[in-house]
């Protein structure tokens, strides 16, 4: 089954409806950062709500990025998505578990950790990024981004994620689902709204018995008329290149360059979202620093 985001909306369009299945975009990231299974499931989680709700963005070179920091041992998670719902991220601790909350049951809320604050951002490419933050309630990432949506958005939202790890640490199953009350919506349609979420139950179960991402948004919206309105694949995705990393290094300054090429004779750059190394060698760098010392005299001139 292919990593798609769905969308749809019920209840006579006051019901807005994005359900994810992710499973190969969570795995990638589980390889690339060597993560244990509850630091697994805890980036899987960040990576689907990031993406569900990057791609609501209405600017199309927009970008939204989630960082959830608790006090527990996981640290900080950051994720990022663009308007298309591509993701990626990383975590500072990948290699914590925890004991089991019960078997096959991941602790997340515990290797998050409270107290912690829940970050959202999104820049929509105007002059200052949109930032809404708030405290964690659960460190369970689906509960605290629900949370959010009302406390920070005055908005009633519902949002289930789930990520199962198999005995091979491999992930078998990702995905999840953000419902959230239009202007408009009648105290009825967010009473019917909380009895279909509470019938539908764990997303994690849904998830084991191989529901779709259609399948999981046309259940939890059973009997709310619901409508699909599209249905698109998503991916984890990193844009990082040798370009931006050499713009990053140029953005450094001359002095601060100089300082490399004299210390450490080249540099050596690692993507923290892809884990791809980029080197430059001296004369690489000399090359740089002497480009900015060009754009330097033309600016007098």
């Amino acid at each position: 089954m292919s990593d798609k985001i769905v969308r749809a909306i019920a209840c006579e369009g006051t019901v807005k409806a994005v359900a994810i299945s992710g499973k190969t975009l969570v795995e990638r990231a589980r390889r690339i950062h060597r993560t244990l299974p509850v630091a697994t499931a805890a980036l899987g989680r960040c990576l689907l709500a990031a993406s569900m709700m990057g791609s609501e963005l209405k600017h199309p070179r927009g970008s939204l990025t989630l960082r959830v920091q608790g006090s527990g041992p996981l640290g900080i998670i950051t994720a990022v998505s663009d308007a298309k719902g591509r993701v990626r991220g990383y975590l500072q601790n990948p290699a914590v578990d925890i004991p089991r909350k019960s078997p096959g049951k991941l602790d997340v809320g515990t290797a998050v950790g409270l107290p912690g604050r829940l970050t959202v951002v999104r820049d929509l490419c105007m002059k200052e990024p949109y930032t809404g933050s708030v405290a964690l309630i659960s460190g369970e990432i689906g509960e605290d981004i629900a949370a959010y949506f009302v406390q920070s958005e005055q908005t009633p939202a519902a949002c289930a994620l789930g990520v199962l790890v198999g005995t091979d640490q491999a992930v078998t199953a990702a995905g999840g689902y953000l419902l959230t009350l239009l202007p408009g919506a009648t105290e009825e349609t967010a009473v019917r709204l909380e009895d279909s979420v509470r019938a539908f139950g764990p997303v994690s179960k849904k998830l084991a018995e191989g529901m779709s991402a259609e399948e999981i948004l046309l259940t939890v919206l059973n009997g709310l008329d619901p409508e699909i309105l599209s249905s698109d694949p998503v991916s984890y995705h990193c844009p990082c290149s040798r370009v931006r990393v050499r713009r990053a290094i140029e953005s450094l300054g001359r002095a601060e360059l100089s300082d490399m090429i004299r210390e450490q004779g080249e540099a050596e750059v690692t993507c923290q979202f892809c884990d791809r190394v980029y080197r430059f060698t001296r004369e690489e760098l000399e090359s740089m620093r002497e480009g900015l010392k060009e754009e330097r005299r033309k600016d007098r001139e």
